[in-house]
């Protein structure tokens, strides 16, 4: 069991920390000190059911429907086409998502919906935790202690990336900072959104 559930973390952790649309969302919300630790736990949770999907039985079925995968390719290459061109436009703005007291805070509801969509309308999350981690999993010989192992790993960095950014944020939190930030989001988005199209 505990081969399983270590197997789970370490493989989850190894594929979790590359830099993604889910993590750069996380810590933007976290620099903000908006809503981070809902959007921190509503990641984990989301990370939890796919690797779960994934592990017990969803990874076979994707893998055999090529008109799933293909749709699940086009929708995100152009949801982080459209969520890049913002943050590039945020980064020419002269506003560049400064944190003052002129920042309009969104509702926690707007905040979980886009974290909802940055992370189920992004290919890369089922590939990572649906097929891949869960096709691991399945394999296991206690694939529910892998689950566990992974959703670990998923708790570990999104709440650590979410408190540890929201406790700097006195210090990043300035425009010139903001401005790196969103042409960093923008150019990691436009960059995984060219990798779908082509390919395809």
């Amino acid at each position: 069991m505990w081969q399983s559930y270590m197997n789970g973390l370490l493989v989850a952790l190894g594929l979790i920390m590359a830099i993604g649309a889910q993590n750069a969302f996380v810590l933007a919300q976290s620099l903000r000190r908006e809503h981070h630790l809902p959007v921190a736990a509503l990641c984990v949770t989301c990370d939890a059911l796919l690797v779960a999907a994934g592990v017990f039985g969803l990874a076979t079925l994707l893998a055999q429907s090529p008109l799933l995968l293909s749709i699940a390719r086009w929708g995100g290459a152009g949801f982080l086409l459209w969520y890049g061109s913002l943050a590039l436009r945020r980064a020419c703005s002269k506003q560049s998502l400064q944190q003052d007291e002129k920042q309009v805070v969104r509702s926690l509801r707007a905040v979980l919906l886009s974290a909802l969509a940055v992370t189920l309308l992004n290919p890369h999350v089922y590939l990572d935790t649906v097929l891949l981690i869960g096709s691991l999993g399945a394999q296991q010989s206690v694939p529910g202690a892998y689950v566990v192992g992974a959703a670990s790993a998923s708790l570990l960095w999104f709440f650590t990336l979410a408190i540890g950014a929201a406790w700097l944020a006195p210090w990043l939190a300035r425009p010139s900072t903001w401005r790196i930030l969103d042409v960093l989001v923008a150019t990691m988005m436009f960059s995984v959104a060219i990798q779908l199209i082509v390919s395809g």
